[in-house]
């Protein structure tokens, strides 16, 4: 017997929820200051390195506008970094600085146990441990494996 369909704003606003628990696991940072249409302007660069504003743009659904100030305050803020496309000089290219992986390893590193026993309402840990078994079990259908943590991440 099959469950009930998931219809597709259940299953966002499930993603919505996944992700809140997510930044919950990890202590405040910028990224928790910046507003979410930034994030995910920065997430779609982390995913698609060397994509232009206009990649990036049609990715995201933003206006070019909003695309292209994120991208600047990102700059700014030393997340991203821009260089100009050797093939077409007109177009810039919009990948993550060099040291952000170091920086997001700390964020990597973080368990979702707290936070995850606090959305579920519990403090059974075996309650938590069949969560996080049942969410590995997702990403690993959804990637094909566990999502690749930063370099210099430590196992």
């Amino acid at each position: 017997m099959y469950a009930a369909p998931v219809k597709g704003l259940e299953l966002f606003l499930l993603g919505r929820r996944l992700m809140k628990i997510g930044e919950r696991a990890f202590e405040p940072s910028h990224y928790h200051r910046m507003p979410a249409s930034v994030r995910t302007v920065m997430l779609d660069v982390f995913e698609n390195p060397d994509s232009s504003v206009s990649e990036i743009t049609a990715r995201t659904g933003f206006p070019q506008s909003h695309v292209s100030a994120s991208v600047a305050r990102l700059r700014e803020d030393g997340v991203l970094v821009t260089t100009a496309d050797p093939k077409d000089r007109r177009r810039t290219l919009v990948r993550q600085a060099p040291d952000v992986p170091k920086r997001a390893a700390k964020v990597a590193n973080s368990t979702v146990d707290d936070a995850l026993a606090a959305a579920l309402g519990t403090d059974d840990p075996e309650e938590v441990r069949e969560t996080v078994e049942l969410l590995e079990k997702l990403a690993v259908r959804l990637w094909g494996t566990m999502p690749p943590l930063p370099p210099d991440s430590p196992p």
